[in-house]
This record gives C-alpha cells, structure tokens and sequence, in this order.
C-alpha cells in the first residue's frame, strides 16, 4: 500500500509507535524500521545494533540510529532471541533509507511470545489511518529516492537556484541524490530543461502547497554547458 508517497508492504505487520515492522516466518521473525522514520529522521548516518544472541524482549532495544535529525533506539516490536543482525545496516547506514524493507532490514530473531504479541501489531488495512496522521503530523515526505543532500531555495529565481544546483552535482559521487525545493512557478520547465542538459536524472518531483519538490540523481555523464 502507499500513504501519501510512502510505501508499506501489505505481507508486514507494523507497530506503530517504534515504527518499525515485522515479518513472520513459523519461530522466527524479522525486524526492521518503517519508512515513516526513515522520513522522519532524515539521512541515517550510524547504526550499531545488538549482538546475535542477545535476548531482547518487547520495547528493549534491538540497537541505537542516528542521523542529523535524531539519536535514539530501535524499540524491539516483539520479544526473542537476536539469531543475526544486518552487516550493512552498520556499514552503509543508509539503505535503511533506500530500502527499508528489503536490504536494510534490520534483525532476525527467534520468537519467544508471539502468540500473545502478535495482537499488539496491526497489519497495513487497519493502521492505514494512524500512518496517514502520523505523516501529516510530522510532515514527512517520501520520494522514489532517499535524498542525500538538501537544497531549499524560496523566494529565489529558478535559474539561480540552477546555477547552486550545478555547483553541488559537480561536487558530490555519482548515485548521490538532490531533493531541491523551490516556489518559483517555471520551476518544473526549467528543472526539466535542466536534466535534459545535463544528462542527470530527474527522478521524482510533486507539487504541494504551492511548493516544487525535485529529485534528482547524479548518473555520472555531467555537460553543464
């Protein structure tokens, strides 16, 4: 299912207030965090997480995020014993954004209650509502690409906000990600004309609130003339 942008697989189980999810297989589970947080919380820069065989019950903590935005815990959904942690959760912090329900889970435990635990997770129909509040609540945006850098330009004209963008592509790797905001009104004509002539992509962009949002990758190929 997707709610406002962000997608929530409907074979999870989700616990809303530690955002974060689960998957269940026979005696055992997966965990890993929502992407709710992972809008919330901006670019993840560091994760450490427990180690396998650690018991954890339900609430503790299965490790610690951190990003610009945010220090804290990732609050267990259920309770077990951890049988293996994700190496490039750790490593490469950021998939947790990139793929938040894929490569970035975030640990496989063995169940210890979840007959009687399984009833305080919802499944995507039921919390539906609750997700959709808890985005408008904290403003958080999804996009078809987590964002690596920032660029808010309002009140300024398009083709300076252009000029900063060529400034900043040409100084970050290829694969990195732009979310570029603007209020100017030729904003979506000129950002196209701009991928055209640069031979970056394009990848996302909306309109909200009288508000341009843009993203943009840097593929590699750069010809700023």
């Amino acid at each position: 299912m997707e709610i406002d942008h962000c997608t929530f697989p409907d074979d999870l189980l989700y616990h809303l207030e530690s955002n974060t999810w689960v998957r269940l297989a026979k005696d055992e589970a997966v965990v890993g965090v929502t992407s709710v947080l992972s809008a919330i919380a901006g670019k993840l820069t560091s994760a450490r997480l427990k180690a396998t065989g650690a018991i954890v019950h339900r609430g503790n903590s299965l490790g610690t995020l951190e990003s610009i935005r945010l220090l804290g815990p990732i609050p267990s959904p259920i309770s077990g014993r951890i049988k293996e942690t994700n190496a490039l959760v750790i490593s490469k912090p950021k998939i947790l954004n990139d793929s938040p329900y894929g490569e970035g889970w975030v640990a496989r435990l063995e169940t210890k209650n979840i007959d009687a635990e399984r009833a305080l997770l919802m499944n995507i129909h039921d919390a539906e509502e609750t997700l959709r509040q808890k985005l408008k609540q904290y403003r958080a945006k999804c996009f078809k690409a987590f964002p690596d850098h920032e660029l808010v330009e309002i009140g300024v004209e398009c083709a300076v906000v252009l000029v900063r963008l060529d400034d900043l592509v040409l100084s970050i790797p290829t694969g990195d990600v732009v979310h570029i905001v603007s209020d100017d009104p030729t904003a979506y004509v000129e950002m196209v004309r701009w991928a055209d002539r640069s031979g970056q992509s394009l990848v996302d962009w909306r309109n909200e609130g009288g508000l341009f949002h843009f993203i943009v990758k840097k593929t590699g190929a750069w010809d700023s003339e």
